[in-house]
């Protein structure tokens, strides 16, 4: 499918903000990656301007994490059948998946977004938070854990944080944290989410 002006604008434009930074990437620069001729003014007939371009990108990504985690939780019931540590090991790797496809807005995130509080905020409501509340509803529908008692918020806060923290040391330091690799690393998750099962909890202390 041919994609439009529009789309090549906003997809060009986040790769050459995670790649060069927002305050270094002129619109000229954007229209010439986007097929358009720089300087022309061709990115001001879709935006108003650069910012508002970067709004856009952040609005799309939103969309379809929306869209994922609706899907994801529809589906869920598909798998049932494979044992528990499988759907673990498949729920981890999803994470990674995520994190690698949204890269390079969250290099823009952690490079420029300072700038803009507000869509920082939009980031956290859109993406980030429906992402751990993703992995709570998961979890607390799986059969396993029907009957247990847990917060599941709190866990998938853990679980999901412990996703991003592999990704972003991976991203980052160039390699994983003490060299482990991402096998082991999935293997790793899912036995910590098998430990829910049957879980005796301690009482806590006053």
């Amino acid at each position: 499918m041919t994609s439009s002006t529009r789309d090549r604008i906003v997809a060009e434009s986040l790769r050459l903000f995670a790649d060069r930074g927002y305050a270094a990437t002129s619109v000229a620069e954007i229209e010439a990656a986007a097929g358009l001729s720089p300087g022309a003014g061709g990115l001001y007939r879709h935006f108003r301007s650069k910012e508002e371009v970067l709004a856009a990108a952040i609005r799309e990504h939103i969309e379809r994490t929306r869209q994922q985690v609706s899907d994801v939780l529809d589906q869920a019931f598909q798998y049932e059948g494979r044992p528990l540590e499988i759907r673990l090991r498949m729920t981890c790797q999803a994470g990674l998946a995520k994190m690698r496809e949204e890269q390079d807005l969250i290099r823009v995130l952690f490079r420029d977004l300072d700038q803009f509080p507000n869509l920082v905020a939009e980031m956290r409501e859109g993406i980030v938070n429906p992402l751990y509340d993703g992995i709570a509803t998961w979890l607390s529908q799986q059969p396993e854990f029907a009957d247990s008692d847990e917060d599941w918020a709190a866990i998938a806060s853990i679980l999901g944080g412990a996703v991003v923290n592999y990704w972003l040391a991976n991203e980052s330091m160039y390699e994983p944290p003490t060299r482990i690799d991402e096998k082991r690393f999935v293997a790793g998750w899912a036995r910590l989410g098998l430990g829910l099962v049957n879980l005796d909890r301690t009482p806590a202390s006053s």
